[in-house]
């Protein structure tokens, strides 16, 4: 599913199809395209489509992001024109840029106002040991600035979030806590926090353990957080108006 395919039009039937099965599921939902196109672990990412070549020498105008762009707008074109107007769009960036270079910076990519509706971040902790321990607001405050400098009122969802579980490491349940406070008190504009929930065995035999349940000290934090009234442990949307 390469970029410039799908901006060709080599992946329109399947694209189509999946727009018409939006339509009829009807009820409201989230959908990203090209998550974490910021980093450089994904075939979709700007590194591998001209990464910081300028389009025809204009400033600012850099060949990875403005194909992202294109392809972007081309799949939510298609799927609007088959009257999934229930799907509401996720512009989905990781919290820092993988290279951390300008051109690769999150506001490159955006699509524009018209072709989002959301914001998302991914914001990850400690993932493996020999990683050092952050705490969130040195993951999401500037991150978090910069999209929301985007626009002025989009709502922003941390769409992935999560630490590891190791010894000789930082509070995982502390760290949780902290999280679910300061999306709802620190981030005024954080309206939604997805925990990812997954562990993974290492080629060294270690394991990266992100389970909320990883002990009961990070269970039972991640309890009492979520009891807030702030957080619905099912999001409501409206559909979105007809274009």
């Amino acid at each position: 599913f390469g970029l410039e395919q799908i901006i060709a039009g080599k992946w329109d039937d399947y694209i189509d199809k999946w727009g018409d099965a939006a339509r009829a599921f009807g009820k409201p939902m989230i959908v990203v395209f090209g998550v974490e196109m910021n980093g450089d672990w994904f075939p979709w990412s700007g590194p591998y489509y001209g990464a910081n070549k300028l389009v025809n020498n204009q400033p600012n105008k850099w060949q990875g992001p403005e194909t992202f762009k294109a392809a972007y707008r081309h799949v939510v074109d298609r799927v609007r024109a088959r009257g999934a107007s229930n799907i509401k769009w996720m512009f989905h960036t990781n919290n820092y840029s993988y290279p951390l270079d300008t051109w690769n910076f999150a506001p490159a990519y955006y699509p524009g106002p018209n072709y989002v509706d959301w914001f998302g971040l991914s914001v990850y902790g400690q993932q493996f040991k020999d990683e050092p321990w952050a705490n969130i607001p040195s993951l999401v405050d500037w991150p978090y600035q910069e999209i929301s400098q985007l626009d002025p009122s989009k709502p922003v969802m941390i769409a992935e979030w999560a630490t590891g579980e190791f010894p000789h490491s930082g509070n995982k349940g502390e760290w949780i806590k902290q999280g679910l406070d300061d999306f709802r008190t620190r981030y005024p504009r954080v309206k939604a926090a997805v925990y990812w929930h997954e562990r993974w065995q290492n080629e060294d035999q270690s394991y990266s353990n992100l389970h909320i349940n990883s002990s009961v000290d990070s269970l039972n934090a991640y309890r009492a957080a979520v009891a807030n009234p702030y957080w619905l442990g099912r999001l409501i949307l409206r559909p979105v108006p007809k274009r």
